[in-house]
């Protein structure tokens, strides 16, 4: 088999291909998290059914991975991809002429149903086609897209709905998110290694059953789940934190907080290269605790110390995501895609799960009520990296 190598041209468009669609897939995913309190105040919603406009997508993309890695394998990595992220992209801005709340959900759902084609197969794409010793790198610059697109998102959302309006500013999150697909598709060098399968439910079953029968996998999915759980809950229920007083920002500020997602474009690539030099585990261990201690500090009521706490959280997030998905793909020595989807099911069951409940606990006791969910999530997650100590005390 013929691998790209680091270095090469290849390998350079490969990376640029899945930075593009890593941006339109997330832009498109969290355009409405910064809408929340817009959505609880227009529609006269609680912040748990607000959430419900992420949390609906997330739980459909979730589902549909199970199953969209297995057609990949028929219809092949880059078509599949390149659907989805087209799909998605006119369902965006379909949703600007939305009537009301019950059928944004609605479209919320067909989207994640859509977007499921890229995150499920760009890590088996990315495990077939990248050299084993690069796969840490190549999964952080694929990981630094998603952090892009999720920031640049939320920030052209936040700027837009300050100065027109909400639905003005999900359709020009789908253009946007239109022309990034039209790049991915030029630039997506074919699939190499890749070998078509007819699909076949029964073998999909039994192989998802093996990976789960598998202790390292499994606790690295129970870690994704944590890890995603913990990050959604934070950045659903900051935007509420931060337009009440005392802070009364705006919604254009409140949308320029994500910047702090460029510390994780930064720490994923970082953290993946640290990983394939040092080992796995020891990297984990270290971004989680980056994350608590993120976490803690944006209980200081002072803006800037928030801000701080709101940046280190991110760094370690990204890093731990970098690490623990790369991870995926080393322990996975047969069906990588089906292994990535049950990752990514975890991962966006978390999000899910943990971004709706958090909103129950803020309703209730505000922000330390949040923080005590993240908190919560992230040592479990601790736990389960300690316990992959022993399980595969070589990585």
């Amino acid at each position: 088999m013929s691998y790209i190598q680091k270095g090469t041209v290849p390998f350079l468009k490969t990376n640029a291909a899945l930075f593009f669609g890593g941006f339109s897939t997330f832009a498109i995913m969290y355009s409405t998290q910064p809408l929340l309190p817009v959505f609880s105040q227009e529609f006269h919603i609680t912040p748990s059914v607000a959430s419900l406009s992420l949390s609906m997508t997330t739980i459909a993309l979730a589902v549909s991975m199970l199953f969209v890695g297995s057609l990949s394998d028929v219809k092949g990595r880059k078509t599949l991809m390149i659907f989805s992220l087209l799909s998605a992209s006119l369902l965006a801005v379909l949703t600007a002429f939305v009537p009301n709340f019950h059928v944004l959900l609605i479209f919320r759902v067909l989207q994640g149903i859509v977007l499921a084609g890229l995150p499920a197969v760009a890590m088996a794409y990315l495990s077939e086609e990248i050299e084993s010793a690069s796969l840490g790198i190549a999964m952080g610059l694929y990981i630094s897209g998603n952090s892009v697109g999720g920031m640049s998102g939320r920030i052209i959302i936040g700027m837009l709905t300050d100065l027109f309006n909400w639905r003005v500013a999900l359709g020009s999150i789908g253009v946007l998110s239109f022309l990034a697909s039209l790049l991915f598709w030029y630039l997506l060098p074919e699939s190499k290694n890749f070998e078509p399968r007819p699909f076949e439910v029964v073998k999909l079953l039994k192989s998802m059953t093996n990976h789960l029968r598998d202790p390292v996998l499994l606790c690295l999915y129970g870690i994704s789940f944590f890890l995603m759980g913990s990050f959604v809950t934070l950045f659903n229920y900051i935007g509420y934190q931060l337009l009440a007083p005392p802070y009364l920002l705006s919604q254009t500020i409140v949308g320029w907080i994500f910047v702090v997602y460029i510390v994780g474009t930064f720490s994923s690539t970082w953290m993946g290269r640290l990983a394939d030099k040092h080992g796995r585990r020891q990297i984990l261990w270290v971004g989680l605790l980056i994350m608590a201690s993120g976490a803690g500090l944006t209980l200081s009521t002072p803006l800037v110390i928030k801000i701080l706490g709101i940046a280190i959280f991110t760094f370690g997030f990204f890093g731990s995501h970098s690490v623990a998905s790369s991870w995926v793909g080393h322990e996975a020595n047969h069906d990588k895609a089906q292994a990535s989807s049950l990752y990514l099911f975890f991962y966006y069951a978390g999000s899910s799960i943990g971004g709706t409940a958090g909103g129950t606990l803020w309703s209730a006791f505000g922000w330390i009520g949040v923080i005590a969910v993240i908190l919560g999530f992230l040592l479990l997650a601790l736990l389960l990296s300690i316990r992959l100590n022993s399980l595969a005390p070589a990585n």
